[in-house]
């Protein structure tokens, strides 16, 4: 029994049994990976895998307690490279994050040129995607920390703590009629063309709740996933946009655009930061943390950890 053997068994379920990709994947043959997991079954004595043929088919019950077991085992052997790491290499190594557009565009850029001068020997790896890509890349440990407003919680995988709130803002060219109100009602914005995030991101949720819960139906001629790219397609006349107050942060006052506040109309949304749960965090991984929000701290989050009841929220 090997740890070659637990992760060819491990990667083939993340493959969807396909022995093929699952040897691409570990840059082996297909072969040597099905004696291995034939090895392994008769090490323990049961079907890990049903299979038809050659062919893998499902997960055996037994072989459902094996992976649990397995991942387990290389949740704690990455542990101990990690631990390798920190005391072999102090204040050194390399800080992966998953994130969407939305906050690696406009949250990330402070509290990773702190992280840079606190730590100039941690590099810095950014990996973007939409919330769910951001809870799996933790989950498959392409990550050890992950940032996003929408889905993280809902991962079991997943240590999730609330990290700041915002609202969403109302863009508008400065020209625009709706302009010269400093208040918006739902009302107004649901007889005009708008142009907002997609469906899975940066709070679109709670947009289309708002307007659901008064029965009116938002016009949404664009979704995009970058507030730049919203910005540009108002800019050009196509519709009202509604983006996330960070995005206008630092937008300069007297331009060609205007904004107005949607707290009232939307709510407000709270971005989350989440950890795998049982991974070993560096140094630098909390510091990053407390970087990012005052309102954690190292003990914070490591209670967090190791505490899989607790819900932790504003």
């Amino acid at each position: 029994m090997n740890l070659h053997q637990f992760r060819f068994v491990q990667e083939a379920v993340r493959q969807k049994l396909n022995l093929t990709e699952t040897a691409k994947a570990l840059f082996t043959s297909q072969p040597g990976i099905s004696k291995a997991i034939l090895e392994l079954e008769g090490e323990l004595g049961i079907d890990i895998f049903a299979r038809h043929g050659k062919r893998l088919r499902r997960v055996t019950e037994p072989g459902q307690q094996v992976l649990r077991s397995i991942e387990i085992i290389m949740r704690e052997v990455n542990n101990l490279k990690r631990i390798g790491d920190e005391f072999s290499q102090q204040d050194a190594g390399t800080l992966s994050i998953a994130t969407t557009h939305t906050q690696a565009r406009y949250v990330l850029p402070s509290p990773v040129a702190q992280l840079r001068k606190r730590f100039p020997k941690v590099n810095i790896s950014l990996h973007q995607g939409n919330p769910e890509q951001v809870a799996q890349m933790l989950i498959d440990e392409v990550a050890e920390i992950g940032l996003a407003t929408e889905s993280l919680s809902h991962f079991e995988e997943l240590v999730t703590l609330p990290a700041y709130e915002w609202q969403h803002v109302v863009v508008l060219p400065a020209s625009h009629p709706l302009a010269q109100l400093e208040r918006l009602s739902l009302e107004d914005l649901a007889i005009e063309p708008l142009i907002t995030y997609h469906a899975s991101f940066t709070g679109r949720t709670r947009i289309d709740q708002a307007f659901a819960a008064r029965r009116l139906k938002p016009n949404v001629v664009l979704e995009a996933i970058d507030s730049d790219v919203i910005k540009t397609y108002v800019r050009l006349g196509l519709g009202v946009g509604i983006v996330a107050e960070m995005a206008v942060r630092d937008d300069p006052p007297g331009g060609d655009l205007v904004w107005r506040p949607g707290g009232q109309l939307f709510g407000q949304n709270v971005a989350r930061i989440a950890f795998k749960r049982g991974a070993y965090l560096r140094s630098f991984v909390y510091a990053f943390a407390e970087m990012m929000s005052d309102r954690l701290s190292r003990a914070l989050i490591a209670r967090a950890m190791g505490d899989d009841a607790q819900d932790y929220q504003l």
